[in-house]
């Protein structure tokens, strides 16, 4: 199970929100699509469970609407995505009552420094070391402008409430510390804590990963975290995920999430509500991957830098070498905005069978068990921390966990090109997981 002496890894990237389709029960509100208005309305009823969620729904259009409003330019994604080209001053980011006239902060002036004490750096262009499905027609938003994933009707009223429209589940237990009891949430990770973390950097090798159900998800990911594990965590999140209920198929995204009170009420996937501040004008955050891997061929992964700016005090986002795709204003967070106490790596999946059922096929990363190695199971290697220095230092004491290995398991190991590292995933029920 060791790493290959020699690799060659092509960095990727792309991009993912909702989730299940809603209930009709007896207390139902049942408006006309029409009534709704906007686009995609086919003349079909749309369910609502009170008149509040029907108020929620008319106030997710509005913001959709000002979105797609402000586009100064289309592109037409071969994947059938529609990217719009916000002006960057009035990107979502701004809505936020805490970023009232705050303006997108300059690149940091100084990114971490890696442990031969080269900054972590290059100049490698955004879209070479970055690409994306959106950007294959050569179309590409202007200068000024981001580009943001549009976001129709029908992907709100996949969610399996319209109220939680972008955000994770409650009692989701999206970390390692909660078993795989809460909420369905099933994780194999690495994970450090019990010190001061300034940011957290690995490479991943995006799959395809099957979902069995649009209930379901699959993702694997950074996550940087501080808090109680209660009603006040704060996390910062991103790497890819499979989202039916999100994104309407079964791509490989790029995502990014956040949350300051444990997924109650705070916080999104991508930029479905106000917070994360984008800068780049190439990279569209929930835009699919591609290329990905391939079972015993060729493997692809993107790199993800997640760092506290030790001036401006931020949270910046990398992708590659060096592309800056933004940051989460530490004005949003209680805990993180001063550092994080824990970070983990790896995958987690959704299991939304109910007690008693058959485990979920669902698959986490390629599908395979740690032990089948190299292009066959899913891995993250160089895996680093930030530490108080801005300097990047292997994940020393790097702890390994996984909630029913029968199920999803991980493996890990360090030395030679790759650092620290480790194998994770499987494929849901199997013998060893009934």
């Amino acid at each position: 199970m060791d790493p290959p002496r020699c690799i060659v890894v092509s960095p990727i990237i792309a991009s993912f929100v909702p989730f299940l389709l809603l209930l009709l029960v007896s207390s139902s509100v049942v408006i006309p699509a029409s009534a709704g208005g906007g686009g995609g309305s086919n003349g079909t009823a749309a369910p609502f469970r009170s008149a509040e969620e029907l108020r929620r729904f008319q106030r997710i259009k509005a913001r959709l609407a000002r979105t797609r409003d402000a586009s100064v330019k289309t592109i037409q994604s071969p994947d059938g995505d529609v990217i719009d080209c916000v002006p960057t001053h009035l990107q979502p980011a701004f809505e936020h009552p805490k970023l009232r006239g705050h303006k997108p902060e300059r690149e940091p002036a100084e990114r971490p420094r890696s442990s031969s004490g080269r900054v972590d750096a290059d100049d490698r262009d955004e879209e070479e070391a970055l690409p994306q499905v959106w950007r294959r027609s050569g179309e590409s938003c202007p200068d000024g402008t981001i580009p943001v994933r549009r976001t129709t009707e029908a992907d709100v009223l996949r969610a399996s409430s319209v109220g939680r429209f972008g955000m994770k589940a409650r009692g989701g237990g999206g970390f390692a510390r909660r078993d795989s009891t809460g909420g369905g949430h099933e994780h194999a990770v690495g994970y450090v804590s019990g010190g001061q973390f300034y940011g957290a950097k690995a490479s991943l090798n995006v799959w395809p990963a099957q979902v069995a159900s649009p209930a379901e998800f699959s993702l694997s990911q950074i996550w940087v975290i501080s808090g109680s594990f209660g009603n006040d965590l704060n996390t910062i999140e991103a790497g890819w995920q499979v989202s039916p209920q999100l994104y309407g198929d079964n791509n490989p995204r790029f995502f990014t999430y956040w949350t300051d009170d444990a997924y109650r009420e705070t916080g999104c996937y991508n930029l479905h509500c106000s917070g994360f501040v984008q800068t780049s004008s190439r990279v569209a955050i929930g835009a699919a991957i591609s290329p990905i891997s391939s079972y015993g061929a060729r493997q692809f992964d993107i790199t993800v830098l997640i760092w506290k700016d030790p001036r401006q005090g931020h949270w910046w986002l990398q992708l590659g070498s060096g592309a800056l795709i933004g940051y989460w204003p530490s004005s949003l967070f209680t805990h993180l905005g001063a550092r994080a106490d824990m970070v983990q790596f790896g995958g987690e999946v959704v299991n939304a069978r109910p007690a008693g059922a058959p485990h979920t096929p669902t698959q986490m990363g390629s599908g395979r068990f740690p032990g089948e190695g190299y292009a066959r199971a899913a891995y993250f290697r160089n895996v680093q921390i930030v530490d108080w220095d801005n300097s990047l230092v292997p994940a020393a004491g790097l702890r390994l966990l996984a909630d029913r290995p029968g199920c999803y398991d991980i493996a890990g190991g360090s030395g030679g090109a790759w650092g620290t590292y480790f194998y994770y995933g499987g494929p849901g029920r199997n013998a060893r997981c009934p």
